[in-house]
C-alpha cells in the first residue's frame, strides 16, 4: 500500500494518506494565534476542511479526533464550535484532553483521521 505525504517538512507531514485512511497532525490556530477560543477552534476546523479536501475527503468520513486545549474550563466553549461545524450523524470516536501547548499563544490544537471512501 502506498503512502502519500502532503506538506511535508523537515521534522513531520501535516497529512499522511496511507490506503484509505487519511492522518492529519495537531493543528492549532496559525491564523487566530492569541485571540479567543471560539476563534482558535474555528481557525483550526477550517484549515483540517482544507486539509481533509487535499486527501480526497471530508468531515463526514472522520473516524477520531483529539482535541488539546489549554484549560478545560474552555471545554464548552470549544464544543459550542465544535458541535457547529461536526457532521450530524458522522461524529466521530474523540478525546479532549487539557494540555500544556508548545506555545503560549495556541489554547486549542486538534488531530484528527479520516477515511477517504
Amino acid at each position: 500500500m502506498s503512502i502519500q505525504r502532503l506538506e511535508t517538512g523537515p521534522r513531520m507531514s501535516q497529512v499522511v494518506v496511507h490506503g484509505n485512511t487519511v492522518y492529519l497532525a495537531g493543528v492549532v490556530a496559525n491564523n487566530a494565534a492569541g485571540e479567543s477560543v471560539t476563534k482558535q477552534t474555528q481557525d483550526i476546523l477550517a484549515t483540517i476542511d482544507g486539509h481533509l479536501a487535499k486527501a480526497g475527503t471530508d468531515k463526514s468520513k472522520l473516524l477520531s479526533a483529539t482535541i488539546y486545549i489549554t484549560d478545560m474550563k474552555t471545554f464548552q466553549e470549544m464544543n459550542a464550535v465544535w458541535d457547529a461545524w461536526v457532521s450530524p450523524g458522522n461524529t466521530p470516536a474523540r478525546a479532549t484532553v487539557e494540555a500544556k501547548l508548545a506555545a503560549p499563544q495556541y489554547t486549542v490544537e486538534i488531530m484528527v483521521v479520516a477515511a477517504k471512501s
